[in-house]
């Protein structure tokens, strides 16, 4: 075979598979013509994006001002009518691009601990203020130093007093017309000596003369120039108020104990910590001067007002006191053990989007489909937050990429208010984008039409 026959061979081979390739590509064009326009047939679009600004809209066909269409948004072919509006679609791939984690939203006890420095203080129902019921003078001070522990009904002083000793003599008369009269054939008598005997004893025992002197008085039938006052209960004196011989009147406070079996404890809690405690929680205390030992007590009292400096509440705890080991002024830390709450429905604390007026987090309805909703959140503990409302026991909820989810889903839901705004009317003579469009082509024609008419005239 010659080499002209070989050359004319190879341009025929190259020449078949040329056209063959042609007409393989220019038929699987026309499938994919003749398949997009079956698509586009069957799906019309919801509305026409802006392609450098999604927030813009048109319901028609519109261009922007470069000259670009816009881009047409079809509905979902998986969101069904009833889907809440801004419910997003997102395929399996961009869902592990994007890095969509999912928690499910459970019921669970939710507990906390509430931890602050107290300050221990004294109980003020077990502090009592002396002081005398007459007038007088101090004899003498049997306890005479702040700090000094007394028993009940030690003598704390003695008092001389003019209407003491008057009280005590009418006393003493009142017992001897009682000895004299009791055998009286009359009654009346009889009762009068009984009652003028009992007036002057309670006299007695209302200024406070304790009751072994009064039994002293009935004895010995001697006025006593001193007579004493008592503690009422084992304390602490924390304060003396008089000296010896100083004259007193009931304006003079002699002394200030304070019973310290019990003691309080001021503890400032934070305003976002204040839905977790109430009256009756368990608080644990320690005490750096006391290592090793922890005391138990419980809330007393939550104070109705807020330190407007710190921003706190000033809670009150009440502890036992055996062995006088806490003494006031101390500084402690404290546990509060608050209020359980049981079977709370919990999620995720990063799942839920906060926009300031709104919670929102993101349901999982389906492979890739995700709805938003508004949530009622309650107390947070551990990462977790309480839902009151919005998601139900059971159901899945974004943890991650919930921002992404979030700006398509206002696309979304600005798409379904699009579709419900109502088309113009006579009595609302709105342009639509088309009649605009052909205004501006107008006005552009016009303007056109001026420029000629100008360069025309500088030419002539």
């Amino acid at each position: 075979m010659s080499k002209k026959s070989i050359g004319i061979a190879i341009i025929t081979l190259a020449l078949g598979m040329g056209g063959g390739y042609w007409l393989a590509s220019k038929k699987q064009q026309t499938t994919q013509s003749q398949q997009s326009t079956r698509t586009d047939s069957e799906r019309k679009p919801l509305f026409y994006r802006n392609p450098m600004n999604p927030g813009v809209t048109s319901p028609v066909p519109a261009k922007d001002n470069m000259g670009m269409d816009y881009i047409p948004v079809y509905a979902d072919g998986n969101q069904s009518g009833s889907d809440t509006a801004g419910t997003v679609t997102i395929d399996p791939v961009t869902v592990q691009n994007i890095g969509v984690r999912t928690a499910l939203a459970v019921r669970k006890t939710l507990t906390r601990e509430v931890q602050s420095v107290g300050r221990v203080d004294y109980d003020e129902q077990l502090i009592t203020r002396l002081h005398p019921k007459t007038e007088g003078w101090i004899g003498k001070l049997r306890i005479d130093e702040t700090g000094e522990p007394v028993k009940k009904n030690e003598i704390l002083l003695s008092i001389y007093s003019p209407q003491l000793v008057s009280s005590q003599e009418e006393y003493l008369l009142a017992l001897s017309n009682m000895k004299t009269l009791k055998d009286s054939p009359f009654p009346d008598i009889r009762r009068g000596a009984s009652d003028l005997l009992r007036s002057t004893r309670e006299r007695l025992e209302l200024l406070d003369v304790p009751e072994h002197q009064i039994k002293k008085l009935e004895k010995t039938r001697r006025v006593m120039k001193f007579l004493h006052i008592h503690s009422p209960f084992d304390g602490v004196v924390i304060n003396i108020g008089a000296r010896d011989g100083q004259y007193v009147t009931p304006q003079t406070e002699l002394y200030m104990i304070a019973d310290l079996s019990n003691v309080w404890t001021y503890v400032d809690v934070y305003e976002y910590e204040l839905p977790w405690i109430k009256v009756g929680d368990e608080a644990h205390m320690r005490l750096a001067s006391l290592p090793g030992q922890t005391f138990i007590g419980k809330i007393r009292y939550i104070y109705p007002y807020m330190n407007a400096k710190t921003r706190t509440i000033k809670v009150r705890l009440e502890f036992k006191n055996p062995g006088m080991k806490l003494k006031p002024d101390m500084f402690a830390d404290v546990k509060i053990h608050a209020t359980k709450q049981v079977n709370a429905i919990v999620i995720p604390s990063e799942a839920v989007l906060r926009t300031g007026s709104r919670n929102v987090v993101f349901v999982v309805r389906g492979p890739g489909k995700y709805e938003p909703r508004d949530v009622n959140l309650g107390i947070s503990s551990g990462g977790l937050v309480q839902i009151l409302a919005g998601v139900k026991a059971g159901e899945e909820v974004v943890t991650s990429a919930q921002f992404l989810i979030d700006s398509e889903s206002k696309l979304r839901e600005a798409a379904a208010k699009m579709m419900e705004v109502k088309k113009p009317t006579a009595a609302d003579p709105r342009p639509t984008m088309d009649e605009e469009a052909k205004d501006m082509k107008s006005m552009d024609m016009k303007s056109m039409d001026m420029k000629g008419m100008d360069m025309k005239k500088g030419k002539e």
